[in-house]
């Protein structure tokens, strides 16, 4: 192991451990007061309920964790979206899991909660993957109803999800574990099987006060909507629990009759461990954004038997492209080097560039993918697309067109790993969140935006020292250097991975050595819906 080895190994796991430290904080929610006053009542916190529900805790991945940091100052801020989702394990079926957190705003719903809460369904529709909900939330945020209400993508689509689900035969179970209100009472009774906690669970569509204030009528919320209520005389529930437990328990049993399902069938073999060490992944990845490596180095610590056979390995090299397992799971790869590499006619390419023949490898690979049913990982460092007069008259925009085309039309499910950069239409092409990646991950090492912070910074600074001349203002090569450091500290926090995963652009920052569980786990919940028609480029220049 060299020097930078080692100095590589130190950035990459402070990172991780800033990961960590961060991670933790979100996972308390409301804080340690809004936490012992939620157990005051009885009730188990919205991480403790899943933890207690799945057959393994360890054997879970946690969805958009970071949804909501740092955003909503002025409102107090909403800590993981007020919402904890999983996906794991229930009686040894995989399924996702969406619990209100009522340590934070008594679980009401921001607008990063709807879209949380929506890329969950969105998970489960892709997936055909049961979904259990456990309720404990007082309904729309008020102060923000004009973001979370009226439009498409909002509070109302949750319901018709749940109508679209049960539709297409995905199991829906609701536990009503506290408040229950409004407009989302709909959500429990549109389930296949709702439960209600006794004395704490309950649910109406206007509380005692709303009702006393629209009709007159004094009564309180229990005998308006409690347990009782719904299970034996309004019949809108099916099960009565003593506690969250009980309730709990009997969510268990329900999923214990569920019977199998329909398979894709996407090829898995024995898993086995790669044989290169995952731990030098932290040595391998340099500190710097923009220095070379060689990508091949990082996939052998993420695959089986550390085993990666290539597709036209000495074509269009700043791409690589092949076949391996991961945990099991035949996966087609493709990944951008990050080595400057020379071609057999002696031009040299930057690594993270891709160039037209690197596009026109991808492209004919991600067919066969989809030709032999193998599902597909990219991992992403990517700078961008060559530009200059050489490539553009090469053909660089036709060339990157039919990559985007062949991700765009791919019907294998696709995983997504960001490592290093994620810029501009590179981000397009090895399948961004808009692409529709079953699952979407960072590593911390991450960056995500239209250009690096250097390049952007740049670019700024020039509109805005050309501004700032034509009011008459004189540009001192200190006034330049202070500007220039304002607006790359302004963009840099844009580009962090943490404002990714904050506006739920990415599903997640994962620590590398987790990287082969999520692709797993994704695979396996894509296992469960087959795959429903024939894959078809379209129409592309040639």
């Amino acid at each position: 192991m060299d020097i930078n080895f080692n100095k590589n190994e130190d950035h990459n796991k402070l990172l991780l451990s800033e990961l960590k430290r961060r991670h933790a904080i979100v996972a308390k929610g409301g804080g340690d007061k809004r936490i012992e006053k939620h157990k005051s009542k009885g009730k188990m916190t919205a991480r403790e309920r899943i933890d207690f529900l799945v057959d393994n805790p360890k054997d879970c991945i946690e969805i958009a964790a970071f949804a909501g940091e740092g955003m909503y100052k002025e409102h107090g801020g909403c800590p993981s979206g007020g919402v904890v989702i999983k996906i794991g394990y229930v009686s040894k079926k995989q399924c996702i899991i969406v619990a209100n957190d009522a340590t934070v705003k008594a679980g009401a719903w921001f607008p990063i909660t709807g879209k949380k809460n929506l890329r969950a369904q969105e998970i489960a529709i892709e997936n055909n993957l049961p979904i259990i909900y456990l309720v404990d939330s007082a309904g729309v945020y008020l102060p923000m109803q004009d973001e979370i209400f009226p439009d498409k993508e909002h509070f109302g689509r949750i319901f018709r999800n749940n109508a679209v689900m049960s539709s297409m035969g995905i199991t829906q179970i609701s536990a009503v574990m506290g408040s229950c209100v409004a407009g989302g009472a709909y959500l429990p009774i549109m389930s296949d099987e709702a439960l209600i906690v006794d004395k704490t669970g309950s649910i109406f569509l206007a509380g005692s006060y709303l009702v006393k204030a629209a009709i007159g009528e004094s009564i309180d919320n229990e005998t308006l909507g409690g347990a009782t209520t719904h299970c034996e005389i309004s019949g809108v529930t099916d099960y009565k629990a003593l506690d969250d437990k009980d309730a709990l328990n009997k969510i268990k049993g329900i999923f214990d009759k569920i019977g199998d399902y329909e398979k894709a069938g996407y090829n898995r073999a024995e898993p086995q461990t790669p044989t290169e060490n995952p731990e030098d992944i932290f040595g391998i990845l340099p500190r710097s954004r923009a220095d070379q490596y060689d990508m091949r180095e990082i996939i052998k610590r993420i695959v089986d038997k550390s085993e990666f056979e290539e597709y036209k390995e000495g074509y269009g090299q700043t791409i690589l492209t092949g076949y391996a397992r991961i945990d099991g799971w035949a996966v087609g790869i493709v990944a951008n080097q990050r080595k400057l590499v020379k071609t057999k006619k002696g031009e040299m390419q930057f690594g993270g560039v891709i160039y037209s023949d690197s596009a026109d490898k991808a492209t004919r690979f991600i067919a066969n993918c989809n030709q032999k049913k193998i599902p597909l990982v990219f991992l992403q460092d990517v700078t961008g697309f060559m530009v200059g007069s050489k490539s553009e008259h090469g053909g660089i925009i036709k060339d990157g067109a039919k990559m985007v085309n062949a991700v765009s039309n791919s019907v294998v499910p696709k995983f997504t790993i960001i490592i290093g950069n994620s810029y501009g239409a590179g981000n397009y092409a090895m399948c961004g969140k808009a692409y529709d990646p079953r699952l979407i991950a960072a590593w911390p090492s991450a960056e995500l935006a239209v250009m690096s912070g250097n390049s952007a910074a740049k670019v700024l600074l020039q509109i805005e020292t050309a501004s700032l001349k034509k009011q008459g203002k004189e540009i001192t090569p200190e006034v330049e250097k202070e500007l220039y450091d304002k607006i790359k500290a302004r963009y840099d926090e844009q580009i962090s991975p943490y404002y990714a995963a904050s506006r739920i652009w990415t599903d997640g920052i994962i620590d590398p050595r987790d990287t082969r569980k999520w692709i797993s786990m994704g695979i396996e919940a894509a296992d469960h819906k087959p795959i429903e028609k024939a894959f078809n480029l379209g129409v592309i220049q040639v």
